[in-house]
């Protein structure tokens, strides 16, 4: 049996990006055979998204060969209301005390509610006499894991305020094979827990804001195996920074060029370039750099450019910086600490024509 693991698609318009990205992870789950595909929370950016999409979710959430298992998440966590119809595959876990049981394996949803961790400890405590050794217990949650020092930004725009905070310690003598959980953006990554089971956030599947650099990923595993990375070709930022080098023979044109031809077609570049030119020997100044920047970028995707470089071309024809070329070059030390040297070097000369 495989289980395809996500979480946090913030879907807002039938048809856009996120859309096309939970269209993406049906055609996954099908081609992978899964047999559950489990989102653990914030499948809808708001309340008002789930009510308009309803009807296009019913249409791609069934007749699939699989469940696809939902916890309410900290931006939809008013969406699944009693009665309402999402599908006929899609299974909605509302209630930790009612779990949905398949093939030996029992799954318990703790949807997001505003509470403490005291409070969400002894929720989680309370179902110690119900975790039995004869079925393989799996948890999906929504929030924050505090042992873990997280920046706020990891979860995407929540502000300063804690979402349903956890510990690893809180699963201790529970019989949780896996967490599987929601609201970390960032990137797919896994905590051991005690019981030698796994707490596992997947990240977004898609980028959600310019925080979510990479490419995304989902967790698809087999109960009883660790979790697996399985990368997505669904839209994300990617940070592309390139330094340039004054003391190469490389064209700055050729090194953006080669850099950019390396992005996944998917991606939304935050292009930085730093660096210095010398554009005497070059035969290409500021100006002009940037302007067939623009025009290498014309057929990218680019969401943001910052153009930090600079010629440096009267420094390096300083006679002081030229004695100093020649001393560095004249001792015994690695092409690092040289590097290093003339980068110190050239900042003190820029300081001081400043």
């Amino acid at each position: 049996m495989k289980i395809l693991h996500t979480a946090d698609l913030h879907l807002r318009e039938y048809g856009d990006k996120r859309w096309g990205t939970l269209e993406k992870l049906i055609k996954i789950g099908k081609e992978k055979n899964v047999e559950l595909f489990v989102i653990s929370g914030d499948l809808f950016d708001r309340e008002t998204d789930a009510e308009s999409l309803r009807v296009k979710i019913r249409e791609i959430f069934s007749n699939n060969e699989f469940k696809i298992i939902l916890i309410p998440g900290n931006h939809d966590s008013e969406s699944y209301k009693s009665g309402l119809y999402f599908g006929e595959d899609a299974v909605i876990l509302t209630d930790l005390n009612e779990p949905f049981e398949y093939k030996g394996i029992r799954i318990w949803g703790f949807p997001f509610k505003r509470m403490g961790e005291e409070k969400i400890f002894k929720e989680l405590r309370s179902l110690t006499h119900n975790l039995t050794l004869d079925k393989k217990n799996i948890l999906l949650y929504h929030g924050e894991l505090v042992d873990v020092v997280f920046s706020r930004k990891d979860f995407g725009e929540e502000g300063e305020g804690r979402y349903m905070p956890v510990k690893l310690s809180y699963f201790k003598d529970l019989n949780f094979s896996y967490i599987l959980a929601g609201h970390f953006h960032s990137k797919f990554d896994t905590w051991k827990l005690e019981n030698g089971g796994y707490f596992v956030y997947p990240g977004s599947p898609i980028s959600i804001t310019e925080r979510e650099t990479g490419q995304r990923k989902v967790n698809i595993f087999q109960p009883g195996e660790p979790p697996t990375e399985h990368l997505l070709d669904t839209p994300h930022f990617e940070e592309v920074v390139i330094e340039l080098d004054p003391f190469t023979e490389k064209n700055p044109i050729e090194m953006i060029r080669e850099h950019l031809e390396k992005i996944h077609s998917e991606a939304n570049i935050i292009l930085i370039i730093k660096g210095y030119i010398n554009s005497a020997k070059m035969k290409i100044n500021e100006f002009e750099l940037a302007k067939q920047i623009k025009e290498i970028i014309r057929t990218k995707f680019v969401a943001r450019r910052i153009l930090e470089f600079k010629d440096i071309h009267t420094i390096l024809e300083d006679d002081l910086f030229k004695n100093f070329s020649e001393k560095l070059e004249g001792r015994s030390c690695s092409e690092q600490k040289k590097k290093k040297l003339y980068e110190l070097t050239i900042r003190a000369m820029i300081e001081v024509r400043a």
